[in-house]
């Protein structure tokens, strides 16, 4: 999870086999913000957009193709969906993790944390 300027704010190691919204269980909690910008993998009323808000916080996720209802969402503020992309981005130009050196999820989670506080320090 990244704030308004792409600086991380949350990291949740998952599985390779776990699908996205497993990360968001565990995330969802740690919001501060007043609104949540997702790609379309996040659009589950359940797991995402009920808690979202109940926690009175706006999604601003497109809907899937086969929803039989799609929802309108704000194109304009989606388009800050970028930063996240450009957060990935940061983090693969450090070998270690690009390549997944470490052999534990404990440790490629600590080189993740490192990654992330250099971020924070440019």
């Amino acid at each position: 999870m990244c704030d308004g300027l792409g600086n991380p704010t949350h990291v949740h190691l998952t599985p390779g086999q776990a699908c996205d919204l497993d990360g968001a269980d565990v995330l969802i909690g740690a919001i501060k913000a007043g609104t949540l910008i997702a790609d379309k993998g996040y659009d589950a009323n359940e797991r995402v957009r009920d808690r979202l808000k109940a926690a009175s916080i706006k999604p601003v996720i497109p809907p899937r193709s086969n929803r039989k209802a799609p929802r309108s969402y704000d194109r304009f503020l989606y388009k800050a969906r970028h930063l996240i992309e450009n957060l990935f981005e940061k983090l693969t130009q450090y070998r270690v993790i690009a390549t997944r050196y470490a052999k534990t999820g404990t440790a490629f989670k600590t080189a993740i944390h490192l990654a992330c506080s250099l971020i924070w320090l440019k």
